[in-house]
Parts: C-alpha cells; sequence; structure tokens
C-alpha cells in the first residue's frame, strides 16, 4: 500500500479557523512553560495540560470530517476509495491512542 502524499485544497476559511484553532494551542503552551517556571501548583499545570490535548484532538477531529467528506469522498468517486480508506483506518487507529 502506497502511502498518499497529496496536498489538499482547503478553502480559505478552513485554513484560518485550524490556524486560528491553533494559535490558541500555542499560547495555552506558552502558558504552560510559564507555569513550570512561575512553580505553578502540579493540578493547575495538569488541567491546563488536559485543555491543550483537548484543543488538538478538536483540531484533528476537524482535519479527519474534512478529509473524509472531501478527500475520501472524492476518491471513493473516482474508483481509488478502498486505499483511501485504509489509510484512513491507519491514522484513526492512531489517533485513537493519544
Amino acid at each position: 500500500m502506497k502511502h498518499m502524499e497529496q496536498k489538499t485544497h482547503r478553502c480559505e476559511s478552513d485554513k484560518q479557523d485550524l490556524n486560528k484553532r491553533l494559535k490558541k494551542i500555542e499560547g495555552q503552551v506558552r502558558g504552560l512553560q510559564k507555569m513550570i517556571e512561575d512553580d505553578r501548583y502540579c493540578i493547575d499545570v495538569l488541567v491546563q495540560i488536559s485543555a491543550v490535548t483537548a484543543g488538538l484532538k478538536r483540531v484533528g477531529f476537524q482535519l479527519m470530517e474534512s478529509h473524509t467528506q472531501h478527500c475520501v469522498a472524492d476518491a471513493i468517486k473516482s474508483g481509488d476509495g478502498e486505499d483511501s480508506i485504509e489509510e484512513l483506518m491507519r491514522v484513526i487507529k492512531q489517533f485513537s491512542k493519544s
């Protein structure tokens, strides 16, 4: 099975939304670094880590949904659906481990 290295043509609003979410996560990670530097209470740091993890999962699910609705659907229509579905299932299994 080949690895499907393809570029996706995301619409500008999707890119902006994803980047907005990732910038928020980036800020949260910087906040975590400051919390560690400031010797903040462990539970507070752990709660913030949980928020960052949840944010990354939301970004991942948004990408998976878009990929399924567009890339996988297009591959099925063009007769190349089996490879695309196998690839998606591998990623879902990997994603659900985290």
